[in-house]
C-alpha cells in the first residue's frame, strides 16, 4: 500500500510539471462552473480528497474548490497531450459519463471504452478487445475500478475525475469534480477536450465549435 502522503506528493508533482504558470483567470466564468454543479460533492468524503474541499454546505454536501478543479483540468490537458492520441484510453461505466467520453475521444483521437469494460482488455492479448494504452483517463475510480486496476498492473499513469468520496490511491493526476452529474460531466469533458486540442497546437487557440450540450447525455 502506498502511503497517502506519497500519493499526494506525486499528484502535486505531475500537476506542477504539467503547468506553466498559475492562471489568474478561470477557463470559463466561475458562474458557469457553479451552475453546472462541477463543484458539488457528496456528503461522504475520503481522506485523500480532503485537500480539495472548499467548504461543507448546510445540507452536509461537500463543496470542491473550483480554482483547483480549473487548475487541474489545465494540467491534465497538458499531461494527456504529451501522449500519442491513439494511445490515450478514456473509460466510463457511469451512464452520464459515456457520451462525454465518446465525444472527447472522437474529437481528440483517443480511444474510448464506454459502457462495459471487458476484464482483461489491457492485460490479456488473446482478447479481441485487447488494447495497449500509454495513459488511462477514468471518469470515476470507483465505477471504473476494473480499468484502473489493469492500468496499475501494466504500469501506465492514470488521470481521474474524482469526487469527494473517491479514493485516489492509484490515480496519478486527480481532477476534483462532481463525476456523477450529467451537466457537470459534460462541462468537465468539454473543457478537457478543448484544452487538449489547444495544448497539441502549442497553446494557441484552435477552432472549437462543440458546446457543453454536445457532451450531455440524454435524460
Amino acid at each position: 500500500m502506498v502511503p497517502e502522503e506519497d500519493v499526494a506528493s506525486d499528484d502535486r508533482q505531475i500537476v506542477s510539471d504539467s503547468q506553466d504558470t498559475s492562471p489568474s483567470e478561470l477557463l470559463i466564468p466561475e458562474e458557469t462552473y457553479l451552475t453546472s454543479g462541477v463543484h458539488i460533492g457528496t456528503q461522504q468524503k475520503s481522506a485523500s480528497m480532503r485537500r480539495f474541499i472548499y467548504k461543507v454546505r448546510f445540507d452536509g454536501l461537500h463543496v470542491l474548490d473550483i480554482r483547483e478543479t480549473d487548475r487541474r483540468i489545465r494540467a491534465a490537458a497538458r499531461f494527456l497531450a504529451r501522449y500519442p492520441a491513439g494511445r490515450v484510453l478514456a473509460v466510463s461505466q457511469r451512464q452520464y459519463g459515456q457520451k462525454p467520453v465518446r465525444i472527447f475521444s472522437q474529437t481528440t483521437g483517443a480511444v474510448s471504452f464506454a459502457e462495459r469494460f471487458v476484464p482483461g482488455c489491457l492485460t490479456n492479448p488473446n482478447l479481441a478487445e485487447y488494447f495497449e494504452p500509454q495513459v488511462l483517463l477514468v471518469t470515476d475510480p470507483a465505477t471504473d475500478q476494473q480499468a484502473l486496476s489493469e492500468a496499475v498492473s501494466i504500469g501506465i499513469p492514470v488521470v481521474g475525475l474524482c469526487d469527494v468520496n473517491n479514493e485516489t490511491r492509484n490515480v496519478d493526476l486527480v481532477i476534483p469534480a462532481n463525476n456523477k452529474g450529467r451537466v457537470a460531466l459534460a462541462t468537465v469533458y468539454w473543457l478537457l477536450t478543448r484544452e487538449v486540442l489547444k495544448c497539441r497546437a502549442g497553446g494557441t487557440e484552435v477552432p472549437y465549435t462543440l458546446s457543453v450540450e454536445d457532451f450531455q447525455a440524454a435524460l
